[in-house]
Formats: structure tokens, sequence, C-alpha cells
């Protein structure tokens, strides 16, 4: 068989279990869609653009980074591990940036 196939083989008829489980989900998306209207959940438009979340990572991945570090300078009894770490979040903030603008432009 090939990869993209699926591992049943085609000859055989179709399992009524699995019918029965598709006539079931298909129903409870339908039946999902009627309940929400078809809207997305009650969310501030400018809440969800990606203006605000590049924001909010640039802030929260080297504050919450710093904090770990904080941690681990009272729990290890060092000094300076706050600023390596909220350049770590720093770094990982500019990557998930990066990761954002290539969605945003497909």
């Amino acid at each position: 068989m090939a990869e993209s196939e699926p591992g049943q083989d085609p000859g055989l008829p179709e399992d009524a279990r699995l019918t029965s489980l598709d006539r079931r989900l298909k129903q409870a998306q339908l039946e999902e869609v009627q309940r929400a209207g078809g809207r997305q959940p009650n969310v501030a438009k400018w809440a969800r653009s990606p203006e605000w979340r590049i924001l909010s990572v640039l802030i929260g991945y080297p504050v919450g980074s710093a904090l770990i570090g904080v941690a681990i300078d009272y729990f290890a009894g060092t000094e300076g591990a706050w600023v390596i770490m909220g350049f770590v979040g720093f770094a990982v903030a500019i990557w998930e940036i990066w990761k954002i603008s290539q969605q945003a432009s497909k």
C-alpha cells in the first residue's frame, strides 16, 4: 500500500462502527455551528489582531523568563541568572514574532 492510502482494503465493506462515528461527528459539528450561530467566541476584535499578539509576546516572554531566572537565583543562591533568562526570553520572543509574521503572509 502506498503511504497516502488509508490502512483499509478497498474491497472490504465499510465498518458500521466507523460509519456511525462519522455520522455522529458530523451531527455534533452541525449542532455546534447552530448553537454558536456561526460566530467567533465573544472576544473583542482588537484582541484577536496579530499586533496585540506580537505586543504580548514581546512583553510576556522576557518578563516570564526573567521571573524564572529570579527563582533560579533564589533557589540556587546565584546572581545574574535573571538577566540571562531575560535575554533568552527576548530571543524566543523574536523567534515567535518571526513565526507570526510568516503565518500572516500566507
